[in-house]
């Protein structure tokens, strides 16, 4: 049994207030357990590792799912993943609204294959394609679960470095989570995330996550952010 640090403690104490429920120490599997409505349900705890820009509710990253942009995504996913190499996974923002999108999908199919080709994952690529401004970043996953391609529409008042960064931090979260071979306890399993940055994230985390499509033996998955408040990011 392990104990918990005073970041992991104030987290699991924000989860059992948002149930109306109690915690007790955990036997490291699992790091805690909620005991709510005479159920015991075991919970990891885990933080994610910030990388490059703060999470601020400043930088609220505004995402946009019309049918331009929805279509333009569907299209270079259909594409891509039948190109891109097991293990590697490309991160593409754009910024709305989309100007010539069937224009714009065949040269960002071209332009990717050409970072492809010179094999240069975690480097950002920044253009302006047919008047869209886009970044594009190449990741090595080792579990090759990651999906082959995440894209993000975004409005122009959000940062798109910050929305790479949170996709790296999540993927590389769940990836670490999916590998650990520790025993499991029995029964219903919740895992709780730690975030420096602010719930206006959560919409963000949710797409990111959904986008993931990888499995998970845990029933809920929560996030607790720097101002102590409590999301759920599925389940």
């Amino acid at each position: 049994m392990r104990d918990l640090n005073k970041q992991e403690r104030t987290a699991i104490e924000a989860v059992a207030r948002r149930f109306s429920a109690t915690w007790e120490k955990g036997s490291d599997p699992p790091d805690a357990y909620i005991v709510h409505a005479g159920k015991r349900v075991a919970v990891d705890i885990t933080t994610l590792r910030p990388r490059g820009t703060g999470q601020g509710d400043a930088a609220k990253p505004r995402l946009r799912f019309d049918k331009v942009a929805t279509r333009l995504i569907e299209r270079l996913q259909a594409t891509l993943v039948e190109t891109m190499p097991d293990g590697m996974t490309v991160l593409l923002t754009i910024t709305a609204p989309i100007h010539l999108p069937s224009k714009t999908a065949a040269s960002l199919e071209e332009k990717i294959q050409t970072i492809l080709g010179r094999g240069s994952p975690d480097r950002d690529e920044k253009d302006t394609i047919h008047g869209n401004r886009v970044q594009i970043r190449l990741l090595r996953d080792k579990s090759e679960r990651a999906p082959k391609m995440i894209g993000f529409v975004h409005n122009s008042d959000s940062d798109p470095l910050l929305l790479l960064n949170m996709t790296r931090e999540l993927l590389e979260l769940i990836s670490a989570e999916a590998g650990r071979r520790a025993p499991r306890p029995a029964g219903d399993r919740w895992l709780v995330v730690i975030s420096a940055g602010g719930i206006s994230c959560l919409e963000a985390y949710r797409y990111i996550y959904s986008q993931l499509r990888m499995a998970s033996d845990f029933k809920r998955i929560l996030m607790v952010f720097g101002d102590g408040r409590v999301g759920m990011l599925t389940g």
